[in-house]
């Protein structure tokens, strides 16, 4: 597409003069309102936008994982733990990239349990309003029946989580540097909610105890605080007891000296008129073991009381919703994120909690309710010092009388509410709801300052200080936007690392991390001062925003914190998008087109309070139509001949214009063509006539020559030769071979006695030739003869042999041959395992001459030589079987060896390279249940229980394997009768002796005293059974059924008295919880809520009180 920017109406194409369509917005900028000057004058708190917070921000996000709602910071390792839904993570603290994901979802079967129980895959839809402040809303398309992470605690080596598993909760702990590594696992009741959207909070000990608040059955009506692990029995609040917890919604939970505090909203119990919610704090004594058949396996030291965050004035405005609260140990100070309600005007508040202020109220007087009809009044508090500090653990139900039972039973609700460090909060916000909520604390140019950051419904974080100066009273140092314009999205998590200065944001899709100073923004100190920021300051030496600890000297560094800062209301132009495109005319010349035209308007924003104007194109032309037009001719071509007729063409293409969307095409030829070099006739041609044919080679073998010849046609300037030369016949000529007649005999060698020895000659000649003439000598061929001169062989020679025989004279003296002296020793025919080695002489000292006889032996002469063996390098033999498997199941290992014997090294040479053993895993499929054996019980300990154990054969279970515990526990059993077996190894020789009679007078006595001991005992208890039960009637009286009362009125829940309430929900633990702890004292067990015998064991003693001391009886 051909695109033209044009400026206001102007066109750039120099022929398209008329533009005639539609703007959709226009084009003008009009002149400011009033009201828009008001606007210009108001001030406002700065706001980072996204795009400019963009390049600080690290994001993590993960393909098809959503609710990053738990955050749980590592510092010493330098990692995030992350829970999200059906995953584990841990990221790195500099830039939240990934270490490791672990998926941790729920498998089918549970799945399937939970659509059968009412759930379904995909829950239910939740308006996207509701979402914005409720912690934990499932979006549309959240799916209910899956694992989502609701507890995660780092402590020590080990991570604690629990998630909902859907709708069955599960805890596991693990590796906290490996999170697929788990190091036990257990049910997760009343650890972690069943369903995701109900709040919980859990918090562990030094000791290891487990402290959570949360809803404890499947349909979300049981909350409770309850206690588990740990080396203390576990605890709960009164189940089912709207005095005790009314609808809560759990907000955090702390561990601080003696005490846990727990910070919670709940429907508030004491409100006479109408339905309202109330902010509260509890606490309960880390030491507190529970009661003694009233209060059994129930806090005894449970307190609550009301938060108090309002608005002063002649009626106050209460902001009554707890939403998040934030510790800071340093100064003992609790903040808290209140909110009004979700039916009210939206409206948000900060307040702040002293440590002692929430001690105070606590150490005041309780608000009890005698009957459902009363009223609720003040009751004095008989614990004006109360702080769990007089628990015996050596008997601890030692103190617990009947009328400290009674008390903890009925007063838990203070008469007095806890009041913020200022009057008014910190913070206020009209037509808006705070989320989450995180404190800093940074050091300025002269004093503390306590910087809140504060999320909002809308995916916002304010940036507030927290101050009692009132010209910075709700003072937001700005506002930052990290999700794009448009977007809307609860925070879910809020986590501040102080020593690196960093906010970890949780989201529904991801976790961000933001730096709390970014003074590099600032490029002027102007700009910097203006910020009002308390990490930040202008070094006049450096000249530049720096921290603190970044100035180069305290002394020159400035700081300006003594207003709120303002908002630059400067608003710059910006262009908005694009209109669609839409047909517009234009004409040209002669003819008109149409053309695609689209326009954007200076409106997003529009320039305000004196901002610049939109700079670039606001209209762009695009597809316009044009006719094509022919381009002037070419010149012509060269001629295609330089002599003799040719042609010459010349060109023109219709691209003056080309037709475009829908213009006419160019009419005419595009080509040209005419004759050339008409009177130009090309001389003759000087040319070679063809070859003629080879003439007879030169010889007919051994290679000649032939040649062939041309001749040069219409003159003799050709190039080249007229004769061509070539070999013929290379083929060998055959062999003639001749020989010469023999010479006559000549006599060599004569002897003594006349004997001699004659010799005759001829020669051999060749040719190779195709000329016979032309032969070469070859060897001399030599004829010898003995001649005896008994004239025992007849010797025919010639007159001259007679004439040298007759005289006796020999033609040369005859020498016998010598041997010279051996050479040298050749090298040995091998390195090493016997090889050999030469030497020769020859039979030329004298050389044997004239016939005189050859030398006698042998011209060579051999010898042994490196006898060693040579040396081998090492070699594998093969490989043996695999061995059987060590496990059946579960993962085992066998394995195979080879050996270096291959041969085996030898003579210092190399051995084996590599091993000589391999391993391998078999068997690798789980083993049925996962678990391995029990174990032999233990010997009892000194509280009279034995224990034995069990260990997970699976290295990573899955939830069908290894349930249940690793532990079990009993109580010794001391009636067992040992039974004695004889030995064997007793000689059998040997005189044992049969039954005498004084054994038989042994038995009988035994058996004489054992029953008289008996009937003691029966009687006895006989006796202490028949005065507990008179005793009961005295401290029971007859209460009447009030299920079955028709004329009372008075709704179920409320016909009860705290200790008949409990008597019908007495030991509600989670069953694997009552078996993990030691037993209290042995004390005998009643249906109802009887009490021993001895009143007087259990009378009020102040000296002797379990953490509630009366002033009176």
């Amino acid at each position: 597409m051909i695109v033209s920017r044009l400026k206001a109406i102007s066109l750039s194409f120099p022929s398209l003069f008329l533009l005639a369509f539609h703007l959709s917005a226009s084009q003008n900028v009009p002149e400011y309102t009033e009201a828009e000057h008001q606007q210009c004058v108001r001030k406002e708190h700065p706001t980072i936008a996204f795009e400019d917070l963009k390049p600080w921000v690290s994001n993590f996000t993960y393909p098809g994982v959503h609710d990053f709602s738990q955050l749980a910071l590592d510092a010493n390792r330098n990692q995030l733990i992350v829970g999200a839904r059906n995953y584990l993570f841990r990221l790195s603290l500099h830039n939240v990239s990934l270490i490791q994901a672990t998926a941790w979802g729920s498998d089918e079967d549970t799945r399937r349990s939970c659509q059968s129980k009412g759930k379904t895959e995909v829950s239910f839809k939740v308006p996207a309003l509701c979402c914005l402040f409720l912690p934990h809303c499932l979006t549309p398309g959240d799916e209910e029946c899956q694992n989502y992470v609701r507890v995660l605690i780092v402590y020590g080596k080990k991570v604690f989580t629990c998630g909902t598993n859907a709708f069955s909760p599960v805890c596991s702990s693990r590796q906290v540097g490996n999170l697929s590594k788990i190091i036990d696992r257990i049910n997760g009741v009343a650890r972690c909610p069943y369903d995701p959207r109900h709040n919980s909070t859990a918090v562990i000990t030094s000791r290891g105890e487990l402290y959570a608040a949360t809803v404890i059955d499947f349909s979300g009506r049981d909350p409770a605080i309850y206690r588990s692990l740990g080396n203390v029995p576990p605890l709960r609040t009164a189940q089912y007891n709207s005095k005790w917890l009314n609808e809560p919604n759990f907000i955090a939970a702390y561990d601080i000296g003696l005490f846990t505090y727990f910070f919670f909203r709940e429907n508030a119990v004491e409100h006479d008129c109408g339905k309202t919610v109330y902010s509260r704090v509890a606490r309960v004594c880390k030491n507190d073991i529970g009661g003694r058949f009233l209060l059994e396996d129930t806090w005894t030291t449970f307190m609550k009381a009301r938060l108090n965050c309002s608005r002063a004035g002649e009626i106050p405005f209460y902001y009554n919703e707890l939403q998040s609260t934030f510790y800071l140990p340093e100064q003992d100070l609790i903040y808290g994120v209140f909110t009004t309600n979700v039916n009210s005007i939206a409206a948000s508040a900060v307040c702040a909690f002293n440590l002692s202020a929430i001690t105070q109220a606590f150490n005041g007087p309780f608000r009890y309710q005698e009957n459902p009809r009363s009223a609720w009044l003040p009751t004095l508090n008989p614990i004006p010092n109360f702080q769990c500090g007089t628990l015996n653990d050596d008997s601890p139900n030692e103190n617990l009388t009947e009328r400290v039972l009674q008390d903890a039973q009925r007063l838990f609700l203070m008469n007095d509410v806890v009041q913020p460090v200022t009057v008014d909060p910190y913070v206020t916000q009209d037509s808006i709801r705070f989320s989450k909520l995180v404190v800093d604390i940074v050091q300025g140019k002269d004093t503390l300052y306590h910087v809140m950051y504060i999320g909002t419904e809308y995916g916002t974080i304010l940036k507030a200080l927290s101050t009692t100066n009132r010209s910075l009273r709700s003072c937001y140092l700005e506002e930052m936007q990290i999700l794009p314009d448009g977007q809307q999205e609860a925070i879910k998590s809020l986590q501040i690392l102080h020593s690196d200065r960093s906010l970890f944001v949780g989201l529904n899709n991801g976790v961000l991390k933001i730096p709390l100073e970014r003074c590099s923004m600032y490029k002027t100190e102007g700009e910097c001062l203006a910020a009002r920021d308390p990490y930040c300051g202008w070094d006049s030496k450096q000249k530049r925003c720096t921290t603190i600890e970044d100035s180069s000297n305290m002394s020159l560094w400035t700081q300006n914190i003594t207003e709120c800062p303002v908002k630059n209301l400067t608003t710059n132009g910006r262009l908005g998008p694009w209109s669609p495109w839409q047909l517009c005319e234009h004409s040209d010349g002669d003819s008109t087109g149409s053309c695609m035209c689209r326009s954007r308007s200076c409106d997003s924003p529009r320039p305000r309070c004196g901002g610049r104007s939109c700079e670039g194109a606001r209209i762009e032309v695009a597809n316009c139509s044009r006719n094509g037009a022919w381009t002037p001719w070419s010149s012509w071509a060269p001629c295609s001949t330089s002599c003799g007729i040719g042609f010459q063409v010349r060109q023109r293409s219709c691209s003056n214009p080309a037709p475009r969307y829908g213009g006419r095409v160019c009419v005419g030829q595009s080509r040209e063509e005419r004759f050339c070099n008409e009177n130009s006739p090309c001389p003759l041609p000087i040319f070679w006539s063809s070859w003629g044919p080879w003439n007879k080679c030169s010889v007919n073998c051994g290679g000649g020559i032939h040649s062939r010849q041309r001749s040069c046609e219409n003159g003799n300037t050709c190039p080249g030769c007229a004769v061509e030369y070539k070999t013929c016949n290379p083929e060998s000529c055959p062999e003639v071979r001749r020989n010469t007649p023999w010479t006559p005999w000549m006599p060599v060698n004569i002897t003594q006695n006349g004997a001699r020895q004659e010799q005759r000659f001829r020669y051999t000649c060749r040719a190779q030739l195709s000329d016979p003439h032309e032969l070469q000598f070859g060897r001399k061929k030599t004829e010898s003869r003995f001649c005896p001169n008994d004239g025992s062989a007849v010797c025919d020679t010639d007159s001259l042999v007679d004439d040298l025989l007759k005289t006796g004279k020999t033609s040369a003296r005859i020498i016998n041959g010598g041997w010279s002296f051996w050479g040298a020793w050749s090298s040995c025919s091998r390195d090493c395992e016997l090889g050999f080695r030469i030497r020769k002489r020859t039979c030329t000292n004298p050389e044997p001459k004239n016939g005189g006889l050859p030398c006698v032996g042998s011209a060579m002469e051999y010898q042994d030589c490196n006898p060693h063996p040579c040396p081998v390098k090492g070699s594998w033999s093969c490989w043996t079987p695999w061995s059987h498997c060590s496990a059946t199941c579960g993962g085992g290992h066998y394995q195979r060896t080879r050996t270096c014997t291959n041969p085996a090294p030898s003579s210092g040479e190399d051995i084996c390279i590599g091993l000589h053993t391999e391993e391998a895993l078999c068997n690798t499929h789980p083993c049925q249940g996962g678990w391995s054996e029990w174990s032999e019980w233990s010997l009892c300990n000194e509280e009279g229980i034995q224990y034995r154990s069990r260990y997970c054969e699976v290295h990573s279970p899955d939830s069908s394997q290894c349930v249940g515990n690793s532990t079990q526990y009993q109580d010794c059993l001391y009636n067992e009768i040992p039974v004695i077996l004889p030995a064997s190894s007793i000689d059998e020789s040997s005189n044992c002796g049969g039954f005498s009679l004084i054994h038989l007078i042994a038995t009988g006595v035994s058996c004489f005293f054992g029953s008289s001991l008996l009937t003691f005992v029966i009687y006895v208890y006989c006796q202490r059974c028949q005065r507990q039960s008179q005793e009961s009637t005295v401290i029971h009286p007859t209460t009447p059924n009030h299920l079955h009362y028709k004329g009372n009125t008075t709704p179920k829940n409320e016909k009860y008295t705290p200790m008949e309430f409990k008597t019908l929900n007495k030991n509600n633990l989670i069953p694997d919880d009552r078996t993990n702890f030691y037993p209290l004292q042995q004390t005998n067990v009643y249906t109802t809520t009887y009490y021993p015998s001895t009143l007087n064991k259990y009378d009020y003693r102040p000296e002797a009180s379990p953490g509630r001391t009366f002033a009176n009886s």
